[in-house]
């Protein structure tokens, strides 16, 4: 059973007395029924019923419990319809008629069918992506338009409404803040988040959930919300697959393929898959000190060469047990290969560094799940294992010439991670209108690092030294929730609360090579939390429907944040982590519209944070090199300070070849910190010249997309994006606006258009820039030229032809069904 998270987008609800005759005496009647997932065969709750006269005008109306169950009183006796409507499924209507002795009509089981999906089938994808707003979150169904725009989850992610990554980096972001937990299937990675976007193959994806406001059944982690990615699973009997091959070029060449296969018999689905995503990518980057006139450019070549391996077995033993187990294998094998040349006043000074960053690491991820079913109808509890490990091994070459040149240095990093999680969830539907869901989970983090360098320190001497530094890094959260929900006739409600012990345990070790000396950096953290939360829904109407919610939620110093070992090293920047970094913790309202429209729908919502210990990027100077220009970032505490937002999106058909999605969001945010600055005219400066600056910035960004479908025949469509976003202020720097254009089209062909061939241009006029003004510690600009401008073809062929689905297998966190794809 889909559990209460999945809500409504449109609602009947609406209510129309019939007139009596004057000539006889009018009885009203009754219509029930229950209305399942023709596939997973389950009940679905929040559909629409609608019942309608002979003339087709509204009646009256009303919605599924969450068994799936509905009853419609007071309706005239006469011909009417019932109308079952439901969003992302086929409406099916029902002529009924009212007479004496058939007052009260049930329906029995009414099976709906996915609107994408056909019986003879394996994976058939829209053409168009639809956005779905529901009580907790927005579900983007993912369309062709959407899988065809580039190879990966990250090439796409630019594309949804509210979320934006980071070109250079491959960070992502949601509602303009980089605190976001992205999860695969409704499980987190220990692979960085960047690296996993790029590695997913955009056509494996089937919606993406952006979870805003989580509720208490979720995680507390990540301020802006979760990013949920949800894969295709085949379980189709029989044996079916899906084949997938991309080509991107504009400076490098960009490759990526994949395939994915099942075969279901009886009770046994054996699933795999296998993807790659071989690519290089060309940065360009220049930085200049306007007052020093000291310059920098920076050539980088970005190096990705990833293997994503998944086997699974579903056992369904009976129709009240279920046993799964999967496990993951992802192989990268990648760096950066750069150049830095430095630009003085004078030629002589000019310096050169070559930086040579070598990756190998190895994810894996073992998952067995146990599910038993009560012979009451959405009773269940469920029991899930999941073993991560990760290890990494980083090779970084620093090579320098030039004048005042250092002595060449060598770094080596080793990363050994595992991640355990266990959850038992139970599901106790109390009533037709309420439920009751309870939980524990452990989940158990810890991290090695080590570091070793040959002359990367300088002494008090001026000498530079070799260095050694180890990182233990252990994090033990326990926690339990309890949510309770009910739906009335207009009104639904959910309340639920989360409580958390947390165990932090750090240890760094800091060692001199030279003279054998070390520091000892310890750190220990352990706090309890509780974190309530609460969603309301009113229903007015079929086509109006708003919600509410609030939740609290928890940012926890990552293991890069709170790192010792350097991130990264040029000669005038380089970054570190703080072991002294403490929890930021947000309290989150929100509040939603939405008005389902005859073509289409709108949403409109908006949301405010405060913020407790606020996380960001500090700017020191370094102390080692007084007067050089050099800084050092690192993540600190600030003081408190809130969010705010504006969101209004929307799906519209104006006819039947030309669809598209719009979304327009306003982010406001107050951030307070400190930055330090040295005035670059001193000479021989000393730490007593260096300023602290109490800075406060108030951010206004803006973003504004809009995703054009054009349908020419029943094989050919074509796609034209735009995106524009705003000025980003933040302590430390400003982004200047940016925007762009990108055109496609695609093309389908072969029996049942099984094959589908789509090119893409993207950055058409070539506007697409980032350009980036620091004026601390000192004035700075900085222009960012990645290969924006690239063309994409891919061709993607399913295969197979099972005509029945197998019951899929659910993911805890929203109890919608998963297993498959990849990760």
């Amino acid at each position: 059973m889909k559990h209460f998270l999945t809500m409504l987008i449109m609602i009947s609800s609406l209510m129309i007395s019939a007139q009596p005759s004057s000539n006889s005496e009018i009885k009203n009647g009754s219509v029930s029924g229950r209305v399942l997932d023709a596939n997973l065969n389950e009940p679905l709750p929040y559909v629409n019923i609608v019942i309608k006269d002979a003339a087709n005008k509204v009646i009256t109306g009303g919605i599924t419990t969450e068994n799936g169950k509905f009853k419609i009183e007071r309706i005239p006796q006469g011909d009417v319809t019932v109308s079952i409507q439901f969003i992302g499924y086929t409406t099916i209507d029902k002529p009924v008629k009212l007479t004496r002795g058939n007052y009260k009509v049930d329906l029995g089981d009414i099976k709906l069918q996915e609107a994408a999906t056909g019986l003879d089938e394996v994976t058939v994808v829209a053409e168009t992506s639809t956005i779905q707003q529901k009580i907790d979150r927005r579900v983007i169904n993912v369309g062709k338009d959407l899988t065809t725009v580039g190879p990966t989850a990250s090439d796409i992610m630019n594309n949804i409404p509210t979320v934006n990554v980071n070109v250079q980096t491959g960070d992502i972001a949601l509602r303009g803040n980089p605190n976001v937990q992205v999860m695969v299937d409704g499980k987190l990675s220990n692979i960085p988040a960047a690296q996993l976007l790029r590695q997913i193959p955009s056509a494996s994806i089937k919606q993406i959930e952006l979870i805003t406001n989580p509720s208490a059944k979720y995680n507390p982690d990540g301020m802006s919300g979760i990013i949920n990615i949800i894969l295709h699973k085949n379980v189709n009997i029989g044996f079916n697959g899906n084949l997938n091959v991309g080509l991107g070029y504009q400076l490098e060449p960009k490759f990526n393929s994949s395939i994915d296969m099942n075969y279901r018999n009886n009770k046994l689905n054996f699933y795999g898959s296998y993807g790659n995503n071989i690519a290089d990518r060309q940065n360009f980057i220049k930085l200049a000190q306007v007052e020093t006139g000291i310059s920098q450019d920076i050539d980088l070549l970005d190096r990705n060469n990833s293997h994503l391996f998944k086997f699974g077995v579903d056992y369904y033993i009976n129709d009240k047990n279920t046993f799964s187990v999967f496990t993951n294998q992802n192989f990268f094998d990648g760096g950066a290969l750069g150049k830095t040349d430095i630009f003085f006043n004078d030629p002589a000074d000019n310096q050169t560094q070559i930086i040579d960053n070598m990756s190998n690491n190895h994810s894996q991820q073992y998952n067995v799940n146990y599910k038993l079913d009560f012979d009451k109808e959405g009773h269940n509890i469920e029991l899930e294992a999941d073993f991560n490990m990760f290890e990494d091994d980083v090779e970084r070459f620093n090579r320098f010439s030039g004048a005042n040149t250092r002595p060449n240095f060598d770094e080596f990093t080793t990363t050994d991670r595992d991640r355990t999680t266990i959850n038992l969830d139970y599901v106790n539907p109390l009533s037709e209108t309420s439920k009751l869901e309870a939980g524990l989970q452990a989940r158990l983090f810890n991290t090695d690092l080590a570091y070793n360098s040959d002359a990367r320190v300088q002494n008090e001497s001026g000498d530079y030294i070799p260095t050694s530094t180890s990182f233990d890094y252990e994090r033990n959260i326990y926690s339990a929730y309890v949510s309770y929900s009910k739906q009335l006739e207009k009104w639904s409600y959910q309340l639920g609360l989360r409580g958390e012990t947390v165990n932090v345990d750090a240890f760094a070790l800091d060692t001199d090579l030279v003279n054998g000396t070390t520091t000892e950096i310890p750190f220990k953290n352990d706090y309890i939390q509780v974190y309530p939360s609460a969603f309301i829904t009113y229903n007015p109407s079929e086509k109006n429907s708003y919600q509410f919610s609030f939740s609290r939620r928890v940012d926890r110093p990552g293991v890069g944040q709170v790192n010792p070992i350097p991130e990264f090293n040029t000669p005038l920047i380089s970054q570190f982590g703080n072991q002294e970094l403490e929890p930021q913790f947000t309290n989150s309202i929100e509040a939603n519209y939405t008005r389902n429209l005859k073509k289409g729908s709108i949403t409109a919502g908006v949301f405010y944070r405060l913020i407790e210990d606020e996380i960001n990027q500090g700017v020191f100077v370094d102390r080692s090199a007084l007067g050089s220009g050099r800084v050092i970032l690192r993540i600190d505490n600030f003081d408190d300070t809130s969010a705010y937002g504006v969101e209004i999106s929307s799906n519209y058909r104006p006819t039947k070849w030309w669809s598209f999605n719009a979304s327009f969001d306003l982010y406001g945010r107050k951030q307070r910190g400190f930055a330090e600055s040295l005035d670059p005219t001193i000479i021989n400066p000393t730490e007593s010249d260096i300023q602290l600056n109490k800075t406060e910035v108030d951010n206004l960004i803006i973003n504004f997309r809009v995703f054009n479908n054009f349908k020419v025949t029943k094989k050919l469509s074509l796609s034209a994006f735009a995106m524009y976003r705003g000025k980003d202020t933040g302590l430390n720097f400003e982004v200047d606006p940016m925007y762009f254009v990108n055109l496609g089209l695609r093309y389908s062909f072969l029996e049942e258009n099984r094959a589908t061939f789509s090119l893409n241009f993207n950055n058409v006029f070539d506007t697409q820039e980032v350009n980036i003004l620091s004026e601390r510690p000192f004035r700075q600009e900085a222009e960012f030229i990645p290969e924006f401008k690239t063309i994409f073809a891919s061709l993607a062929y399913r295969f197979g032809g099972g005509k029945y689905r197998a019951k899929s297998r659910k993911r805890r966190d929203n109890d919608e069904k998963s297993g498959g794809g990849f990760l």
